[in-house]
């Protein structure tokens, strides 16, 4: 991944990542999937950080997470809104599926930042 983030944009990443993984319980792959982007982002304590919101009460994560992106991806751009579902998208596919529960954890964020439509072109793509 060549896209330079801020501190922020790698703890807002990393739990968007660490959420849908964590939507069904983290399994081995995943969790590499996630060491594998921090170190690419050089984001090892932005990770830990993303792990610890998780893990602070894992009933009520993807809720808490759903405020926490209206406050910081929900105003990026559409572009970057897009390229952040996207990369997350991939991720979830490139274990070998994506599961329903991880493909509608997705499409709800996706509509809360007001680019759904545009996911879904995007992915059927």
């Amino acid at each position: 991944m060549t896209v330079q983030m801020t501190s922020d944009q790698k703890k807002a990443f990393l739990l968007l990542k660490s959420i849908i993984f964590n939507y069904h319980g983290l399994n081995e792959d995943e969790q590499a999937i996630l060491q594998k982007t921090a170190q690419n982002l050089s984001a090892a304590e932005e990770l830990k950080w993303a792990e610890e919101f998780i893990g602070s009460d894992v009933f009520t994560a993807f809720e808490r997470a759903r405020e926490f992106f209206n406050t910081t991806i929900g105003t990026y751009d559409t572009q970057t809104k897009l390229s952040y579902l996207n990369m997350v998208w991939e991720a979830t596919n490139s274990k070998g599926f994506i599961s329903e529960m991880e493909a509608t954890a997705i499409l709800k964020l996706a509509k809360d930042w007001g680019v759904q439509k545009e996911l879904l072109n995007l992915v059927r793509k």
